[in-house]
Order: structure tokens, then sequence, then C-alpha cells
């Protein structure tokens, strides 16, 4: 272990920025769903019998669910006052979550809506299946997107994830917009609260005409704008350790790109092979207006190889991106705890986050210790930084000590980047040495 102290830096100032913070954004669901079951009552006029109930439970359910998938679309239609406030990382989370609650309510509405059916016409559930698929107006392309949406949902399974390349998994789910447009004409076609009801057909039509303005505005045409503007190259490249390779860009006016340290973008590099993908980065130096730095460790086939990347190729970044930034912090101490290539934005804020720091860095042989004497330069320069760097396999009592190590450690922020094993062990050691839950910080880039 090492530790160092030194004269302090100004710490960075970031730009004023919108922020929406997770509790106002989901109170704003929540109402969205309520008002969307006042939708459903209103067009009910009364409920009858087994197929009634059968059939009108399908029709709320057919409707939440179509709602959900608006919200679900506009949850990574990659906002920027989403993205700074409630953070990327929370942002997928709630994804996930919420697509397990659409596709159960899809699919709760589609067995419901057959048997209601099957029961009013005295008719078999196979039969009553066929029927409505082939008769009905546009439920055969709602069969295709219910389809589509089991089969994203599959290959978002944790088990199966595993086995993908994220640029598979990632065009894969671009097939829930084919799901949304083809759910969206079928519920204007067949639900019962639209026909004739204009107040409820513009409400529908502004949910999702607004969300897909979203997707198109920052998903499709923000990274253009940024290229357009900043035209961003590669400088030059740098192998920092084995399999690690930092990437230096450089552009025209980056200050206005308003990075933070902590922050990422997702980067397209403008090779033959490279440019159909756009990975997240973190940022591993401050942006300073000049240039941009990431740091890239070899774990698949885009990121080993970014290190044959040539000086001048083009590149299109979308961003930036995260809330793990130096605004999440609220007392005049922090920590921050890196794993291997978890530093990379834990580097940006020991640079810049004001008042007392400690940051303790692990990695498994002293070569994957990046950023090293960068490191030791920022504890001296710095004077209210320490660091410990320390090497080995990892283990269950690894943080073991951690509260002896610094006894007013319930008195700081905590900021943690690193593999999703160490990152768990960190964040229970930090709650089991009395860190409240809000003071730890952290964001996960697994997809």
């Amino acid at each position: 272990m090492t530790t160092l102290h030194a004269p302090a830096r100004a710490a960075f100032r970031a730009p004023p920025r919108r922020r929406l913070r997770p509790e106002p954004v989901l109170a704003a669901v929540a109402a969205g769903a309520a008002a969307v079951v006042v939708l459903w009552w209103r067009g009910t006029p009364s409920v009858a019998g087994l197929d009634g109930w059968l059939t009108e439970s399908g029709r709320v359910m057919g409707l939440l669910s179509g709602y959900g998938m608006a919200v679900l679309l506009g949850l990574m239609a990659r906002v920027p006052a989403l993205e700074r406030g409630v953070s990327s990382d929370r942002l997928a989370r709630w994804h996930a979550m919420g697509g397990r609650y659409v596709i159960g309510l899809v699919t709760a509405h589609v067995l419901t809506i057959i048997w209601g059916y099957a029961v009013a016409d005295q008719a078999g559930v196979v039969d009553e299946a066929v029927t409505m698929a082939l008769s009905f107006p546009d439920v055969l392309k709602a069969t295709v997107a219910f389809l589509l949406l089991l089969g994203v949902a599959l290959v978002s399974a944790r088990a199966a994830r595993r086995r993908l390349r994220y640029e598979t998994w990632y065009y894969l789910h671009f097939y829930t917009y084919l799901a949304a447009w083809l759910a969206f004409g079928h519920q204007l076609a067949t639900g019962a609260q639209f026909t004739g009801d204009r107040v409820a057909q513009v409400a529908w039509y502004t949910l999702y005409i607004g969300v897909a303005a979203l997707l198109v505005w920052y998903r499709f045409l923000g990274p253009v704008r940024v290229w357009a503007r900043h035209r961003l190259r590669v400088a030059h490249v740098s192998a920092d350790a084995p399999g690690v390779v930092s990437i230096h860009l450089t552009g025209r006016s980056l200050a206005r790109l308003g990075a933070e340290p902590g922050q990422f973008f997702r980067w397209r590099f403008l090779t033959r092979d490279l440019w159909w993908s756009a990975n997240p980065y973190s940022l591993s130096a401050a942006p300073d207006g000049d240039g941009l730095r990431i740091t890239v460790k070899a774990l698949g086939d885009h990121s080993a190889a970014l290190a044959r990347l040539r000086p001048g190729t083009r590149v299109i970044a979308e961003g930036p991106y995260g809330g793990f930034t130096a605004r999440l912090g609220r007392a005049r101490k922090s920590v921050l705890i890196a794993g291997g290539v978890g530093i990379t934005p834990l580097r940006t804020l020991f640079e810049t986050l004001p008042g007392r720091l400690t940051l303790l860095y692990r990695a498994r042989t002293p070569e994957e210790l990046l950023f090293r004497e960068e490191l030791e330069e920022i504890a001296r320069v710095r004077g209210d930084a320490r660091l410990y760097c320390s090497v080995g396999p990892r283990s269950p009592d690894l943080f073991d000590g951690l509260d002896r190590l610094l006894p007013d450690l319930r008195e700081h922020d905590a900021y943690v980047c690193g593999p999703p094993e160490m990152t768990r062990a960190a964040i229970e050691a930090l709650r089991s040495a009395g860190v409240p839950a809000h003071r730890i910080h952290h964001e996960s880039f697994e997809f």
C-alpha cells in the first residue's frame, strides 16, 4: 500500500445543467398509469358475466401494457436531463424491471382476452385464438408484436445475456420499436376505449408521438449533431498495460460538450469494422476543453480492436451520459473504491472532487494498476488526498477493516466502480460500517 499527500488544486466546476430527480419521474409515471385506469373506467359503462370480466380485465391490462411500453422507450431515449438526474444505471434498472411488468401484462392481456371471447362465443380457446388473429382488425399485427416482445425478453434474461455479444444484444432490442408500432395500431383499431372517444385517441397519439420524437431527436439525431459540431477524431492511442489502451481524442469546441468527470459517452469509431457499433466507455481524464481520453480493456472483439485505431479516425460520440459525478456528493470527505479498469471514472473524480479524498485501488497484478504515476502525482499536487493501492486475487474479506482504515467512514460520501462482485462486496462493507445508502454512489455498465 502507498500513502501520498500533497498541495491542493482547484476543484472542477461543473456547468449548470437541467436535471430530473428520480422521485418526480416515478410520480409522473405512476400518475400516467392512474390516468390509463381512468381511461378504461370511463369507457367501460358496465361489466357482467364471466366473459365480460375476463374481457375487461384483458382490456385494462392491454392499456397498461401499451402505456408501459411507451414509458420504457421514453426512459431509454437518452434524454440528457434524465441521464444526468436519474443516472443511466438507475434508468437501466427501471427499464429492466418495467420490462418484466410489461411482458407480464401483455401475456395476461392476450390470455384473458382470448378466454373471454371464447366464453362469449362458446368456442374452444385455440379455435378462438385463430379466429381472432385472422379476422379481427390488426390482431395479426398484435400477435407479431407479442412474439417480438417475448423474444426480446428472452435475450434480456441474465443467462442469455452472458452468452451474447454486447452488439448482438443491443441491436436485437431495436425490434422493440417495431413491436411498439404494431401494438399501437392494434390498440387504436380494436380498443373499445378509443372507439368514438376523440380525447382518448388524442391522448394516445400524443403519448406515442412524443416518445417517438424523443427517440429520434436524442438517440438518432443527437450523435449526428455532436459529430457535426465537434468533429471528433482519434489523436493517438497509447498502451497502458497488457490488453489496456488509452484513446486520446481531439475536436472542435469540446468545452461545449458539457462533459463532467465521472461521465461516459457511447463511442462509434468510423472504421470498416467498428462503424456499426456504439459502445459505452467512461472518460479517464477530466475534460479540459482541449481533448478527451478514454481507457479500454480488451474484453471482447470491439474493445480489442480499439488498439488498432489510427490517428485521424473519425468518431461519433453520443453523450455525455451518467450521473456518477461530483453532484452526488454532500459530505466534505469522500472515499473512492476502484477495482481494475473501474478506475477510469474514479481517476477523474480523484482529480476534481472537492474536499478530503481517499482512493482505494485494487488490481490482480501490479501491471494492472492503471494510471499509477498519474494518481500519485494527483495526490502529491492536491495535498488533501490519500492513495492506497493493493494487488492480489479477490476474496470475500477484501474490504474487512475498512472502518479501521477510515474511523470516520460514516461521514464520507463513497464512490464505487469495478467488477460486479467487487462492487457488491464494497457496498456491503460500506453499509456494514454505517455509511447511509444515500451516500453510496455507484454506476454499473453491465448490459
